[in-house]
C-alpha cells in the first residue's frame, strides 16, 4: 500500500459505471481511493502517476474459480458436466507437494491480473484427503502475487458418486462397495479445520481470506448442509454453492427431496444475502422468486455454461425479479480461462439469443455491474469493492485509450466489455499497492514461475494420466444416468436454457 495519483486518466465512476472523460486524478491513500478530482484542483499527492490516454475502471471480480484444475488445463473437450468433473476431481489423489499446489495456484492468479480480475473466489478442492499445507500454500500464492481472493476448501460429506440419482441401480454393486471404501477424510475434520480459516483469515480484515463453499445440496446431508449455515451465520461469511448447472441436478433435485434443489434450500432455510448460487441454468419462476425473497446471489458463469453444454441462465428474469447476479469463469479443467473479460462479453453476447425484444436483451452496463459491484454484493462486500469512488478500497485497472480496442473512442464502456482481452492493460491496483506496471506483474518473477509450472507440470502428466484411466471405469455408469436423466420429465415453465429446449 502506498500514496499514488495518477493524474490525467478517464474513468468509469461510481457504481453506475459512469464515463467522465479526463484529465482526471485519482488519489490513493493506504489501500483506499481517497479522491476523484479534475487534473488541477489540487496538487497530486504521493507518487503521481501519470495516466494521460488511459481509461481508470474498477477491477473485476471473479466470483467462482477452481484452481485444483490448472494442471488439467485443454484435456478435455465435448463432455458434459457429469461425464467430465471426476477427471479433476480423482478418486485416488495425486500425490503433489506443497510447491506443485502453489505453482498449481498461480496459474490462474497470473490470468486474473493480466485480465483486470483483482478479486478471485477459489473454490479449491480437499477431496478425498485434506492436507493443510496444500491448503495453505494456495493462501500464500495469492498473498505473493498480491491480488485480493477468497479461498475456500470444497465441503461436502457424500461423495460425487453418491451424489446422483439411481446409482445403486445403473453402478455395479462391487465397484460401489470399492469406492464405498476408498479412505477419505473425516467431513467432521474438514468442517473443524474451515472453521479455523473462518477464524484466522476473516475477508473483512484478510487481502487472502476465507468463504465457506459447500459443493452442492446433492453433495450434502442435510445435518452436514445445517451445520455449514451455521459456521457461515456464527463467523459472518460469504457463501458459495453450486446449484442446478445442469438437467440432471434438476432430476437429482427431485429424487433425494421431491423438490428441485432451489425449493429444498428454501425448506432448510439455506438461502439468505450474502449466499452465492453458482450456475442456476435451469430454473423456473417459482425458483426465481424463491430466490429473490431470500436475497441470495445467484452466479453466471456463461462460458463454462457453454463448453459444457450446460445452457444459458435467465439472467434477465433474474433481475427482472430483482435478484443480484455476479459472475466467474469457473475452473481450468472445464474451460481453459481465468479471464474475467471473456466472461463478461459472453454475458451479454449470449443472453441475447433468449428474447426477441431488444429492450430485454442483457448489454454492456449490465454485464459489466454484475462483473464488479454485482461480485461485491454477493461477497458481501458491497461498500468496499466494486467501484471507484473515494472511500472504496484502490482496487482497479488503467487500459491503454491509445490502443485499436478503443480507437475511435465512442462508447468506452462498451468497448471495454466487447473488445477488449486484456492486452493493453497497463495497470493493476489491488489493496493501494501496484501489483502490475507497464504491463509486468511485480510482485513475482513471472518468467521463472511459468517455466517451473512447466517443469512440475510435464512430472505430473503420467500421474494425471493414469488418475483418468482409474476414472474411466465409471464412466459407462455415469453416461447410463446422464441418459436416463433426460428421458425423465421437469417443469414445463423451466426457463428454455438450451437453443434446443432439451
Amino acid at each position: 500500500m502506498g500514496h499514488f495519483t495518477l493524474t490525467g486518466c478517464s474513468a468509469l465512476v461510481g457504481v453506475e459505471g459512469r464515463f467522465e472523460r479526463g484529465p482526471l486524478d485519482i488519489v490513493v491513500c493506504g489501500d483506499r481511493i481517497a479522491a476523484v478530482r479534475r487534473t488541477g484542483e489540487r496538487q497530486p499527492e504521493g507518487e503521481a502517476i501519470p495516466a494521460q490516454e488511459r481509461l481508470a475502471v474498477a477491477g473485476l471480480i471473479n466470483g467462482h474459480h477452481h484452481s485444483h484444475e490448472h494442471y488439467h488445463k485443454g484435456r478435455h473437450e465435448n463432455l458434459p458436466l457429469e461425464l467430465w468433473m471426476n477427471s479433476v476431481r480423482p478418486l485416488d489423489p495425486i500425490p503433489l507437494t506443497a510447491r506443485q499446489v502453489y505453482l498449481r495456484t498461480l496459474i490462474g492468479a497470473i490470468e486474473a491480473l493480466r485480465s483486470g480480475t483483482t478479486t478471485i473466489v477459489d473454490d479449491l478442492n480437499v477431496s478425498p484427503v485434506l492436507i493443510p499445507e496444500h491448503v495453505e500454500a494456495a493462501f500464500k500464492a495469492y498473498e505473493d502475487i498480491g491480488i485480493r481472493a477468497l479461498v475456500g476448501i470444497t465441503l461436502f460429506d457424500r461423495p460425487f458418486f453418491r451424489a446422483m440419482p439411481f446409482v445403486d441401480e445403473e453402478f455395479p454393486a462391487d465397484l460401489l462397495r470399492e469406492l464405498d471404501a476408498k479412505p477419505k477424510s473425516d467431513p467432521q475434520a474438514i468442517l473443524d479445520f474451515a472453521r479455523h480459516l473462518a477464524q484466522t483469515r476473516h475477508p473483512r480484515s484478510n487481502r487472502v481470506g476465507y468463504i465457506a463453499a459447500p459443493s452442492a445440496p446433492q453433495r450434502c446431508t442435510e445435518p452436514f448442509l445445517r451445520a455449514v449455515r451455521e459456521m457461515a451465520d456464527d463467523y459472518d461469511l460469504p457463501v458459495i454453492m453450486h446449484v442446478q448447472e445442469t438437467r440432471l441436478q434438476v432430476v437429482t433435485g427431485r429424487e433425494m427431496y421431491g423438490a428441485t434443489m432451489v425449493e429444498y434450500l428454501g425448506r432448510v432455510c439455506f438461502l439468505k444475502p450474502k449466499t452465492s448460487l453458482i450456475h442456476c441454468v435451469w430454473l423456473n419462476p417459482r425458483e426465481i422468486d424463491i430466490i429473490a425473497r431470500s436475497g441470495a446471489t445467484v452466479q453466471h458463469n456463461p462460458v463454462s455454461n457453454l463448453k459444457l453444454g450446460s445452457g444459458v441462465a435467465p439472467v434477465r428474469a433474474l433481475l427482472d425479479a430483482g435478484v443480484n447476479v455476479s459472475l466467474g469463469t469457473d475452473g481450468c479443467g472445464s474451460i481453459e480461462s481465468a479471464s474475467m473479460l471473456r466472461v463478461v462479453s459472453a454475458a451479454a453476447l449470449v443472453n441475447k439469443l433468449r428474447d426477441d425484444d431488444p429492450s430485454r436483451w442483457i448489454g454492456a452496463k449490465e454485464a459489466w455491474r454484475a462483473a464488479t459491484v454485482g461480485g461485491a454484493q454477493a461477497l458481501g462486500l458491497g461498500d468496499t469493492l466494486g467501484a471507484i469512488e473515494p472511500g472504496r478500497k484502490a482496487d482497479l485497472g488503467l487500459y491503454r485509450l491509445d490502443s485499436i480496442p478503443f480507437v475511435p473512442l465512442n462508447n468506452p464502456l462498451g468497448q471495454l466489455v466487447y473488445a477488449e482481452s486484456g492486452a493493453n492493460l497497463d495497470l493493476v491496483m489491488v489493496d493501494g499497492e501496484i501489483v502490475l506496471r507497464d504491463g509486468l506483474l511485480t510482485r513475482i518473477d513471472e518468467s521463472a514461475i511459468l517455466a517451473e509450472i512447466a517443469k512440475e507440470h510435464a512430472r505430473l502428466l503420467p500421474l494425471i494420466e493414469d488418475s483418468e484411466r482409474k476414472v474411466s471405469r465409471i464412466n459407462d455408469a455415469y453416461r447410463r444416468i446422464y441418459v436416463r436423466c433426460l428421458k425423465e420429465g421437469i417443469a414445463s415453465d423451466t426457463y428454455r436454457p438450451r437453443l434446443d429446449g432439451a
